[in-house]
């Protein structure tokens, strides 16, 4: 027990010393009807720009969504 104790202080020591600007950060996954998916690619291909930065736009411009950390490609 106290090994482990001791290991958790030097991970949490080096968390705190390592750390740079914090953010809260949560990750969406969402389920969508077939034909809604269908709608959204269509969509997508005609304005020339991926679904996941048509439904990212859609999010933002609603107001669901404040900010979002691009982690795919165009």
């Amino acid at each position: 027990m106290a090994k482990q104790k001791f290991g958790r202080e030097i991970i949490q020591s080096v968390i705190e010393k390592n750390q740079t600007k914090k953010r809260e950060i949560a990750q969406l996954t969402i389920k969508i009807d077939a034909k809604l998916d269908d709608a959204l690619a269509k969509l997508a291909n005609s304005l020339n720009i991926s679904k996941n930065r048509l439904i990212e736009d859609i999010l933002l411009e609603s107001g669901v969504v404040d900010e979002v950390d691009e982690n795919y490609y165009d």
